[in-house]
């Protein structure tokens, strides 16, 4: 999929913009706080029906303004044209069109504009909690597999029936926790099984991704973490109901699940430099968007690479820009606060680019492909 043109009405600090991209490398230069970031969170908008930051429609509106639009005018592999629309006014609900048809349920965009996105925060995989690194695997599976999402909706829709039930004063209705821990089963093997077998293949991926990186200087690995994997779930569940009980919450379920990170066996947490846990979440990104592109057989990803190269040695450096340059990785949107770092990503890679200028929520192109100027958008 190519994003052909962008539009930006009142998102963030970005008053108006319209960009014509390029088919290949997108990029954006500015000092930090100009707006980078929030043009690159736009595209996220367009893909997940929500911002990379926040949960919450209603903060990504610019401040004094009622409303915001994003639009964008894609391309499919076939050269089918997509048009898709994200508004929302103060106080209403969001819209979210396809080709001028609004969705029924915002699940049923996921997948069709495929994306991943590399940020400084994804260091928050390795120290933040488990709630972080099962929404890595959500936000990568729900992509390729819609049935997945309405695991997971049923699952957290009978776990929160099930700790409302927890929580009252008089014992709870044996059969409708029966009903509700029974679906929580069901449901959450399904899911078990996906993340399982999702980690699996992209393990080898993000190995070989993290190996160039660091030209062999660590070694890193993923294991993955579940209460399914004590035996059936709904015995698991059911075996601590009294404990559950005494707490007012379900202790057991994929709402536990974990992903741990490694490097030469040890909990990445505890022994990784600034420059390892940043290499790591780097390959580790990039061997997600390896497994979308081979998932989805038709649509290559859009990757989204915002400020990555900062605590990364130069030669670091260099091998991600050999491996960005070396054009795999279909339509690409970077960032950074250093000229020289996109300089260098353009003069090895060349292929057609746009770059471009970001001040003040400003966003005016600097040139193009060979040197072409680029009109301010």
């Amino acid at each position: 999929m190519i994003l052909k043109r962008l539009s930006i009405l009142n998102y963030k600090n970005i008053s108006e913009a319209t960009l014509e991209l390029s088919p290949k490398l997108n990029c954006f230069v500015g000092q930090n706080g100009e707006g980078k970031t929030n043009t690159l969170d736009a595209v996220y908008y367009l893909s997940f029906c929500r911002s990379a930051s926040t949960n919450i429609d209603s903060q990504v509106v610019r401040h004094d303004a009622d409303f915001f639009v994003l639009e964008g005018e894609y391309e499919g592999e076939d050269g089918t044209p997509e048009h898709i629309y994200a508004g929302m006014k103060r106080g209403t609900k969001k819209h979210f069109k396809r080709n001028k048809k609004e969705y029924k349920r915002l699940s049923q965009h996921l997948g069709l504009i495929p994306l991943i996105c590399v940020s400084p925060s994804d260091t928050y995989l390795i120290e933040g909690t488990g709630e972080e690194r099962r929404r890595l695997m959500d936000v990568v599976i729900s992509q390729y597999d819609n049935a997945y999402i309405d695991s997971l909706n049923r699952y957290n829709k009978a776990l929160q029936q099930r700790n409302t039930l927890l929580k009252m004063d008089d014992e709870p209705d044996p059969d409708l926790m029966q009903v509700w821990e029974e679906e929580m089963a069901r449901s959450g093997e399904e899911v078990f099984q996906k993340r399982d077998a999702f980690v699996r293949e992209l393990i080898p991926v993000f190995q070989e991704i993290y190996a160039h990186i660091s030209e062999g200087k660590e070694e890193v690995s993923l294991r993955y973490v579940s209460h399914c994997q004590r035996g059936p779930l709904l015995d698991v569940i059911q075996r601590d109901r009294h404990k559950d009980r005494a707490v007012g919450y379900s202790l057991h379920g994929i709402q536990r699940d974990d992903l741990e990170m490694l490097i030469d066996g040890y909990p990445m947490k505890r022994e990784g430099s600034q420059g390892q846990n940043k290499t790591f979440v780097i390959a580790l990104k990039l061997a997600q968007f390896t497994f979308l592109k081979r998932t989805i057989s038709k649509t290559v990803p859009l990757l989204l690479l915002d400020d990555i190269f900062d605590k990364l040695d130069a030669r670091r450096v260099e091998r991600i820009i050999s491996l960005v340059a070396s054009g795999d990785y279909g339509q690409i949107f970077i960032t950074d606060t250093n000229r020289e770092n996109l300089d260098r990503i353009l003069e090895a890679s060349r292929a057609d680019y746009r770059l471009f200028n970001v001040v003040g929520g400003e966003i005016s192109g600097v040139r193009g492909y060979e040197g072409t100027e680029v009109r301010d958008m």
